[in-house]
Parts: C-alpha cells; structure tokens; sequence
C-alpha cells in the first residue's frame, strides 16, 4: 500500500479489440435477453458484463474471507486481490500512489467523506464553497448540510443555455477570497455537457481552494488523469462503469489525506485503542472501517480491465454516432425540445458525452417514461 507505480505501467493497451457492438452485446447478460432490449438508462446504471460477474463468482467461491486480519491462506487470497484491486484503479485514474485511493460504498459517500472530514476540520464560518447548478444532489446537499452545521456559504455557478457553467460566475466568486473549495460535477447526467475542468482548477488553485471532481459519469465516457488535471479529489462510483452496486471511490492527494481526520470509527481504521482515545491508521486504512465491499471491489477491477480492451477513440466516436442519429430523429417530433441543443447539434464533442435530455409540450417527464416502458411492454405480449 503507497507504492508508486509508473503511469506507463497502466497505459491502455496499444492494441485494442475492435468495438464491435454485437460482440460487445452478446457479453451482457441482460443483453441477450430475447426479443433484445434497448437500454436507455446507463446514466443511472450501466449493465455488468460477464467477465466482472465471473471474478465477483470467483472471489466468493475461492478466496472469500475478509481483509487485513486473518493469517490464513484465504484471507491473504483475499487481501491480496483486494489490494491489487487498488492498484488498478490507481493506474487507471493515474494516481501517483495508491494509498490515495479510498474504498466507499458510493460516489454519494465518498464526497460525503470529503464533507465531514476536511470541510469540518478546515471550513470555518463565512468561509465558501461553488458548486455549480449542473450538479447531482450528491454534490449539493452535503454541503447545503455543512452550511447548516458550519455557518459557511455555498455559491453557484449558473450554466449558460448549453448547460455550460459561467465562468465569470467562478472567477467573481473567487475574487471575494474567502472560497476555500469548488466541488462540481466533470460530466453531467442530465445534458452529457462536460464543462473545462482544466481551466476551473488551475482558476481555483491561483485562488488558493482546493478542487472536487464528482467524476460519477465521466469515468466511463472519457479518460481521466487525476495528475495531469492536478484535482484534489475525485469521486465516483462503480456501478456506471460496469462494475456492481455498493462499491464507490474516492482519489485524493495524498498530503490532504494525511491531514483529515478519519470519516467513521470502527475496525480497521485504528492503529490503537486506549481507554482514553485512539490513534488512527495510515492511509488508505484511516478511511475505510468496518469491512469493505471487497467483492464489489474486485469486481470494480474486473470493469476497468475489461473496459481498457478498447480505445477511448472509438468508444466515444460510437457514442456521438448513436447521439447524432438520437438528435435526428427526435427533431422529428413536434413539440419536442432538446436541452441543451445547439452544441449538440453543432457536434461540439468535445464537451457533449452519451446523454439526451429532452421535454415535450404538454407531456411530463414521468408520463412520458410510462407510456414507453408501457409500449415496450406491450410488444412483448405479442405472440
């Protein structure tokens, strides 16, 4: 645990497996079903293909045992590909050591852990945060609590009519001196627009706050070097990267790890016990008590090696051609808007990943979802 491991030794193969999407299928248990469905909702949860099933079967049938305590043949098993687990998700995001990566049971609790530990040892009253309006609830609430509990201010980042945060929102929001954290999304859920991470953090460093990536989405659309981005912290969860539910992560740089307190008390996250206190363990174990969700970490593993088989290149070029042909035939249908439209028909891929949102007149959200799972259904009763 710590080890460096150099960047090249993660690298996506140089040689990668065509994308071919009925091969691809056919890996996708939920997939094979007949007649063959159509799956519209990996922004909330992505399908489980088999190879992350077989090492979550094989985990379970040969090495179960718990981590860090036993001295037995299953239990080193076990810690071991729960370690090594670690080990690919830091080549994976490109975390310099691997102590920085923490295991959480959600995105959802890993920006919690962020909150409760580092903004309540470092965040003081009249003191900001910015997030902006794109964001999901994980990243909203947390902090309208530690408003609560802190006195602090939470400022917005409005988005422009493509969904696009305002930049001289940020940069005015900085310019009063007292914003100590900008927590905000790298892609939305909602419009798939992905605003410029790059510019926001170098912003907010020149400031003197630290940056939160909610990468919740993002990590399946697009790769991710928590280096080269020079973020703080990253959260995001497994099941959209094709990994099982339960099993979350949270990046951060080792020097601000070291320097929060742990977010939950229990085993293993103590060094020792005393009747009068405790001293807490090193990292990454500080921040993970209690057992860890360590088949769904082996299985998280498993998504990542089994997702590196194929090029980034060609993964989010089948993603604007599904998103192009999407956009032409729903400008077909009267009355319907697409959010966020104009970069999404201008083809500006550069900032708009895998993700249509849309209102028709007169229609709300939830009956429209009703009336096709409603045809959907009806067409499998049909002999």
């Amino acid at each position: 645990i710590g080890k460096i491991i150099p960047n090249s030794e993660f690298r996506i193969h140089n040689s990668f497996v065509p994308l071919s999407i009925d091969t691809i299928r056919r890996q996708f248990p939920f997939l094979r079903a007949s007649p063959p469905p159509v799956y519209l909702d990996s922004a909330a949860m992505a399908q489980i293909p088999d190879a992350v099933l077989e090492e979550m079967q094989k985990w379970e049938q040969s090495s179960r045992s718990n981590v860090h305590r036993g001295m037995h043949a299953r239990a080193e098993e076990s810690t071991i590909a729960y370690e090594s687990a670690r080990s690919t998700i830091q080549g994976f995001i490109h975390a310099k050591y691997s102590d920085e990566i923490i295991f959480t049971k959600s995105c959802t609790e890993a920006i919690n852990l962020v909150t409760r530990s580092w903004g309540e040892m470092h965040l003081q009253e009249g003191e900001s945060i910015v997030v902006s309006m794109l964001e999901h609830h994980s990243n909203i609430v947390p902090w309208l609590q530690l408003k609560n509990s802190k006195g602090i201010d939470v400022l917005w980042m409005d988005i422009d009519e493509n969904g696009i945060p305002r930049m001289e929102d940020l940069e005015r929001h900085l310019k009063i001196g007292r914003v100590k954290l900008v927590a905000i999304t790298a892609l939305s859920n909602v419009l798939g627009v992905a605003p410029d991470l790059q510019k926001i953090i170098s912003m907010a460093h020149d400031a003197g706050a630290l940056v939160l990536l909610d990468a919740a989405q993002a990590i399946a659309h697009m790769p991710l070097d928590v280096q080269e981005l020079d973020c703080d912290f990253l959260a995001f969860s497994g099941h959209k990267l094709y990994g099982s539910t339960g099993i979350g992560v949270l990046y951060g740089k080792r020097k601000i790890l070291e320097n929060m307190p742990p977010f939950l008390g229990g085993g293993m996250m103590i060094r020792e016990v005393r009747t009068d206190g405790f001293t807490p363990a090193d990292l990454p174990a500080k921040f993970e008590a209690g057992t860890p969700p360590i088949a769904e970490a082996v299985g998280l593993a498993a998504a990542i090696e089994w997702l590196k088989q194929f090029s980034w290149n060609d993964i989010q070029a089948h993603e604007q051609e599904l998103l192009q042909s999407a956009i032409c035939n729903l400008q077909q249908i009267p009355n319907l808007h697409i959010l966020g439209q104009s970069q999404i028909v201008n083809r500006k891929s550069q900032i708009v990943h895998g993700c249509i949102s849309f209102t028709l007149d007169g229609v709300h959200p939830h009956d429209l979802t009703e009336m096709q799972a409603i045809v959907e259904a009806q067409k499998k009763l049909h002999p």
